[in-house]
């Protein structure tokens, strides 16, 4: 089972930089993208992959956020947003089911644009734990995969110096997403295979941060720890860029 994530940081724009000549060479059972950045009328003109369905959990502001779903496989079920107003109003979160698999793609708030958007992202974390806890404990196998817009770890940043009073690196956010793999025993599945630094998924778009790889490693996928086991292969892609973003490919000893 391969699985994909990415942030297109506008799904038109993306669309535009060759993504769908792209996917489908890759094969992936799944797809998941964050940052829409379009409203469902919109997408409707996108190409979606050839032999894929496609679902979207879009924001009602219009051009931000939002979440959606290729596969290539039927789900059983699909689920758009938590049950949050203030979280789902954002579009965030959209959940496929499969048999006994779970499969989410996720979008947390940035913090970064000031406080209030910062106190947004709070309020995420703080309101969004539950509901990781259920499903950590519910008996599935799940697979989150987006943007989560923390870095975890001084590895997963180039510059983790002069980043740690800067959202997306603050401690408290560090910490809880300690909580989620420590705690609730979700498992950051790149980091099982690989420990290697400079080894990142977003790239600010300001100076040479690109051509230098002075990153941030804010993209995941993060599965309870028996779909973890079955990991096989990571990887991330740079040889084309379709956003800010890279793509985040995962392989499963898994059968969907």
């Amino acid at each position: 089972m391969r699985i994909i994530t990415l942030n297109v940081n506008g799904l038109r724009s993306a669309a535009g930089k060759g993504l769908f000549d792209w996917l489908p060479r890759q094969e992936a059972d799944v797809i998941c993208v964050q940052e829409l950045k379009a409203q469902q009328c919109d997408i409707n003109g996108v190409i979606c992959p050839a032999g894929y369905s496609s679902y979207f959990h879009c924001a009602e502001k219009k051009g931000y956020s939002g979440v959606g779903l290729y596969t290539r496989h039927p789900p059983d079920q699909i689920i758009e947003g938590t049950g949050i107003p203030e979280i789902d109003m954002e579009g965030r979160f959209l959940r496929a089911d499969f048999g006994n698999l779970t499969i989410i793609s996720i979008y947390l708030p940035s913090g970064s644009s000031g406080e209030h958007r910062q106190a947004a992202k709070f309020f995420f974390m703080e309101h969004f734990f539950p509901l990781l806890q259920s499903l950590a404990e519910c008996g599935r196998e799940v697979l989150l995969c987006g943007d989560w817009n923390i870095a975890h770890k001084e590895i997963d940043l180039k510059n983790w110096r002069s980043n740690q009073k800067n959202s997306g690196f603050l401690p408290e956010e560090r910490a809880w997403l300690s909580v989620v793999f420590d705690e609730l025993k979700l498992v950051d599945v790149f980091r099982k295979i690989n420990l290697e630094p400079d080894q990142y998924t977003w790239w600010s778009n300001r100076g040479q941060a690109w051509a230098k790889n002075v990153g941030w490693r804010i993209d995941y996928q993060i599965a309870t720890p028996g779909l973890a086991d079955t990991v096989s292969g990571v990887s991330i892609y740079k040889a084309e860029r379709f956003s800010d973003h890279a793509p985040l490919t995962i392989d499963y000893d898994f059968t969907l």
